[in-house]
């Protein structure tokens, strides 16, 4: 925190952490607005099968902008793990009890990801086809169980592990022209995207579960010092984001599949189910660099963004809360489909009508009576 030394472990919250939560959190509303209510969401960029067109630069930049959202959640999750479980022993938990903690809402996360979040893409305006998607709280639960593991590891480990999924599942990826390749149950869940209307998976586990490692490495700085860790998080991925521009000129190693033409755009897009390495390198970059931003901000700066930790510290009801909010307004406001103009407009309409129950949430969750109802949440 600025303008202090102290340790992660002597701090309530960080403010660099929830603020950068909820600017996500707001980024993916505009992503999932953009589906529910303008029905213009991108049909995804894929390892295989025919690759997103833009009707505009607004359209694709709707789109870019929201990219930061999964990595920072796996990346996030990995730090406020090791963040919680030093909290819980010093309060007297043993590593055993912090780990099933972890293993039951991490089995909570994937339970509601089947049998409630799936409810709200079948509200879609636009129809929903699929029978079983497993969407990003899948990969976040599976990725929160596994990284509960390595709770005792220290940095290096945790980095190198993090990096080394995150390149193996480069050297992993099938070649394009398999798209329509069938293939098995445990494959599709762990590694290779994609799928068919009796299951979709849009989020492996292995290649995420990489972000959270590296998050978990993370988390150990913030508990030695944070305004270092921050600051030493801030270098690393402008870091990066070098290596990305680097990387995306060569056009190889670490693409997935090469750029499609020479625009800006076609720079710009690039594969995200799995993340290609260009894909991490620049959305880790960009929310490593934010993050720095967010911890050096002043006082009355941090006073004026405080709509975003309404939002941050509540992740997970927004997420839930988000999803059938913007199905709503899309049926209500728009069942045909909108302008993305239009859609910006929603989209702020359900930020602020989502505000007032994140608040009372926040507040409720904060309640000594009520934390052992709303742990896990």
């Amino acid at each position: 925190m600025k303008g202090t030394t102290r340790t992660a472990s002597k701090a309530s919250r960080l403010f660099a952490l929830d603020a950068q939560r909820g600017l996500i959190l707001v980024l993916m509303a505009l992503d999932h607005a953009s589906h529910f209510v303008a029905q213009k969401h991108s049909p995804g960029e894929y390892w295989g099968g025919p690759f997103p067109a833009y009707e505009s630069a607004l359209a694709f930049l709707t789109r870019l902008v929201t990219h930061l959202c999964a990595p920072g959640f796996f990346f996030l999750m990995g730090a406020g793990m090791v963040l919680f479980a030093s909290a819980r022993r010093r309060e007297g938990w043993r590593m055993p009890a912090v780990m099933g903690h972890f293993f039951l809402r991490g089995g909570l996360l994937v339970a509601l990801q089947f049998l409630v979040v799936n409810r709200a893409w079948e509200l879609s305006p636009g129809g929903w086809v699929v029978e079983t998607y497993a969407g990003v709280l899948f990969a976040l639960g599976g990725a929160m169980m596994l990284s509960s593991l390595l709770l005792w590891a220290r940095p290096p480990l945790l980095l190198g592990a993090g990096v080394a999924l995150l390149l193996g599942a480069q050297l992993l990826v099938p070649s394009p022209v398999l798209w329509t390749h069938a293939f098995s149950l445990p494959v599709r869940l762990l590694l290779v995207p994609g799928g068919d209307l009796t299951l979709w998976v849009n989020y492996p586990l292995l290649p995420w579960l990489g972000l959270a490692l590296l998050g978990m490495g993370f988390g150990h700085w913030l508990m030695e010092n944070p305004d270092r860790a921050f600051r030493r998080g801030c270098r690393l991925g402008l870091a990066l984001l070098l290596a990305f521009i680097l990387l995306r000129l060569a056009n190889g190693l670490g693409n997935i599949r090469p750029r499609e033409g020479g625009s800006w755009i076609d720079f710009l897009n690039i594969v995200k189910y799995p993340p290609s390495l260009v894909f991490t390198l620049l959305t880790l970059g960009l929310n490593l660099a934010l993050m720095g931003l967010w911890n050096r901000l002043s006082s009355g700066l941090r006073r004026f963004f405080q709509p975003l930790l309404v939002y941050g510290r509540v992740p997970l009801f927004f997420y839930v809360a988000h999803l059938f909010l913007y199905a709503a307004l899309g049926h209500v406001l728009a069942s045909g489909g909108t302008t993305y103009p239009r859609m910006y407009l929603y989209w702020l309409l359900g930020l602020l009508l989502l505000y007032p129950p994140c608040l009372g949430y926040g507040w409720l969750k904060g309640r000594p009576f009520a934390r052992p109802f709303l742990r896990f949440f």
